[in-house]
């Protein structure tokens, strides 16, 4: 299991070719791991910001992160993490709790 420290250095040595090869724009750490709350069992979160869509390319970059991780990973874009947001407050607007 990596800790933060080795996953920055990885992410770090790798950035370019990340970048070249799928138009990775911004890569974060997130969660557990950023918290230090980390356990056997927690999959590195990754927020990245894309310089556009990469379609079905999405799931080699998923394969790539794991690789040079040695562990699982969860990845959200930035991109999806607005539509979240928009679709959030959209949802409070006509929300009815029972």
């Amino acid at each position: 299991m990596p800790n933060l420290e080795e996953i920055k250095r990885i992410l770090a040595e790798h950035k370019e070719k990340i970048r070249e090869n799928y138009g990775v724009q911004i890569i974060g750490i997130f969660g557990s791991y950023a918290r230090g709350e980390q356990t056997e069992l927690s999959d590195i979160d990754i927020l990245i910001e894309l310089e556009k869509p990469i379609g079905l390319k999405f799931f080699e970059l998923y394969d790539y992160f794991e690789n040079i991780l040695g562990t699982k990973v969860y990845i959200l874009t930035l991109e999806s993490l607005r539509q979240k947001s928009l679709l959030l407050e959209s949802m409070k607007e006509d929300l009815i709790y029972v």
